[in-house]
């Protein structure tokens, strides 16, 4: 193990106080400080330190594929790392987005030559799990329950959306085009609808929603679609799992998401980056989520995973008390642990680190079993490969 020095992304949705919290630094921050990268992403990948200067581990992996990533990873997935661990921490909401399956992807890449959506082949499932209580958007709702929350508004230029809503998981489809689709010119006076009928009877949750995304985006059906959506309020430990398909907007909090190392985004609304209505409705699934909720399961002591279906990644959260002997875990692959809360040392078998709060390491395929002693709590992530 050594350690790995992350890169912070700065998007206007970050938070001024989360990051340099969890990493002893006065807050706030200088500026906005969304997300914390630890991984290879060709897009700010973290670093390692060799004879006094920095190198990314995307230029290690390059250079050393079967010591870093093994002969077996290597075969899957070529000479690339294939997730990325983050810490998360949005002040505001981020963009309603979807992300393509892995035939989509390959197909999209290979056709999109000026890269305006897909670029990279890859899927993006993604796993978030909460460190504060989380607020976010996640997956299609009921579409009854969604017709009666629009119709409660009291907007008679929703009755169409109503109407398509009505006609069950059929209609879902219709419905989201619908208000993707929404005239530009008219707009912000169906927001503005939207928001006057907010006191005309809605559930109070419902209201809240619309109240705070009109704040934001004033103009943006989006905040229509919201109600769509499951809304969900994560309470710490809790998860969000991601598939491919879903559409999701994040909303507020701090949370640890492990991803598939990918670029792809399809948007629809919340942001003023490059929204394609119709690709976004090509790749997503109308289905409804029945379990936007993923909740932990203990593997052994200490020890709680979040169990998802891909090969891509896997997460652990380690507890360590004072005194104890430690956890050790057998993890196939390269692994990154990032260090939340007290002080602990991991071991690989190839070499020890300590780490402090907000610091991480990173160790090789090539080292044995991860023991993590100290006190304190931290998270690992690995590829879901067994």
């Amino acid at each position: 193990m050594e350690l790995l020095q992350g890169r912070i992304r700065d998007y206007a949705w970050g938070s001024r106080t989360a990051i340099a919290e969890l990493q002893g630094r006065p807050v706030p921050s200088d500026g906005p400080e969304a997300e914390l990268w630890l991984g290879a992403h060709p897009g700010a990948p973290a670093t390692v330190q060799r004879d006094g200067r920095p190198v990314s581990l995307t230029e290690l992996l390059v250079a050393e594929p079967d010591h870093w990533l093994g002969e077996r990873l290597v075969g899957r997935f070529g000479t690339r790392l294939p997730f990325l661990l983050k810490v998360l921490a949005a002040d505001a909401p981020l963009s309603l987005q979807a992300h393509p399956d892995a035939e989509q992807a390959r197909a999209g890449h290979a056709a999109d030559v000026v890269r305006a959506n897909y670029v990279d082949p890859y899927h993006k499932p993604e796993l978030l799990v909460a460190l504060s209580e989380f607020d976010a958007l996640c997956g299609f709702r009921d579409p009854g329950e969604s017709a009666e929350a629009i119709a409660a508004f009291g907007v008679p230029a929703l009755e169409p959306v109503v109407a398509a809503l009505r006609d069950g998981p059929a209609g879902l489809r219709e419905a989201v085009r619908l208000l993707l689709s929404w005239p530009r010119a008219e707009r912000a006076g169906l927001v503005a609808a939207v928001l006057a009928g907010a006191d005309a009877g809605p559930a109070p949750a419902d209201a809240a929603l619309v109240r705070t995304l009109a704040s934001g985006y004033p103009a943006d059906p989006g905040v229509v679609v919201a109600l769509l959506l499951h809304h969900v309020r994560l309470a710490p430990g809790e998860g969000i799992w991601m598939p491919a398909g879903n559409l999701h907007a994040y909303l507020r909090g701090t949370g640890v998401e492990i991803m598939a190392a990918s670029d792809n985004v399809l948007r629809g609304g919340f942001t003023a980056k490059r929204v394609d209505v119709d690709e976004l409705l090509r790749v997503l699934r109308f289905e409804v989520l029945t379990q936007p909720v993923l909740r932990p399961e203990q593997v052994e002591p200490g020890v709680l995973t979040w169990p998802v279906p891909v090969e891509d990644f896997a997460l652990h959260r380690v507890e360590v008390t004072a005194g104890s002997p430690g956890v050790r875990l057998t993890l196939p692959g390269p692994r990154v642990v990032l260090c939340r809360t007290g002080k602990l040392t991991v071991d690989d078998g190839v070499g020890t680190v300590t780490l402090d709060a907000g610091q991480a390491a990173v160790g090789t395929a090539a080292g044995g079993p991860l023991t993590v002693g100290g006190a304190g709590e931290a998270f690992v992530a690995t590829c879901g490969m067994h």
